[in-house]
């Protein structure tokens, strides 16, 4: 099968906290030189995509388009859109997050907004958790950014955003909207943005249960690359296989596949 279109994962697949797994620097590289499509697709809000980008080239050495980079914060914000309701969010979350969702014209409002907005925050506090539960009790529609309970770094697994979205379920007994992979919403948007049919686009990423979830859910391919969250360990016992396991993008050949 010759894949005509990628759709990657930056943690845990092309770098790892602040560090670069090159074998995934030298993937998108080979990518590049071939002129082959390709779109990251990334759960993280705490960066806007312009702050990606930069990161990209500041830190690993990667120069690539600012169109190639698709976040969980821009599919919310056109899910939040698609609804329609009032301009008015409460949001939970880091720099990238808060300020698209005010840039998109949404006001931040504390006490009645009509959305709740959840995605990973380095300085949650239980005032933020309090004011989100009665916000949400109050009918804020519940807005989850992704689902992962945890993120890849140098120092070992931390907690993500899905863990602060469960605590705010366990509270509110709400269960929330979630946008990003694995779930339709981005994954949709994301292949209308690259431009190629599911049956020739793989999705590549270090995380069963949201990248390769995303592929088996959504009707694409999947390349599993245990770099990052899922280990080597876990493959054999995994539910459903990916396509694709290697344990470095290095394995995998882009004139071949």
């Amino acid at each position: 099968m010759s894949y005509k279109g990628y759709l990657i994962d930056l943690d845990g697949t092309i770098y790892k906290g602040n560090h670069v797994i090159e074998a995934g620097r030298d993937f998108v590289y080979g990518l590049q030189e071939r002129g082959i499509p390709y779109l990251f697709v990334t759960n993280n809000t705490t960066r806007t995509p312009q702050m990606v980008q930069d990161m990209l080239a500041q830190k690993f050495a990667i120069e690539t388009p600012l169109d190639t980079i698709y976040t969980a914060t821009l599919a919310t914000i056109d899910y939040m859109n698609d609804l329609g309701l009032d301009k008015t969010a409460y949001v939970i979350g880091d720099v990238g997050l808060e300020s698209a969702v005010r840039e998109a014209g949404y006001i931040l409002d504390e006490e009645n907004p009509a959305y709740v907005v959840v995605g990973l925050d380095w300085q949650v506090t239980y005032d933020k958790f309090a004011l989100a539960t009665l916000a949400i009790q109050k009918g804020a529609v519940f807005i989850g950014t992704n689902p992962d309970l945890n993120i890849p770094t140098e120092r070992g697994l931390l907690p993500g955003a899905g863990s602060l979205i469960a605590l705010l379920e366990s509270a509110t007994r709400v269960i929330p909207t979630i946008i990003g992979k694995p779930q339709a919403i981005i994954m949709e948007k994301a292949l209308a943005h690259l431009g190629t049919k599911k049956e020739e686009t793989l999705m590549v990423g270090d995380n069963y249960l949201t990248d390769i979830k995303a592929g088996l859910d959504n009707g694409l391919a999947s390349l599993l690359v245990t770099t990052g969250f899922t280990s080597p360990e876990e493959v054999p016992h995994l539910p459903v296989a990916p396509t694709h396991v290697v344990a470095s993008l290095a394995e995998w050949s882009l004139d071949e596949n």
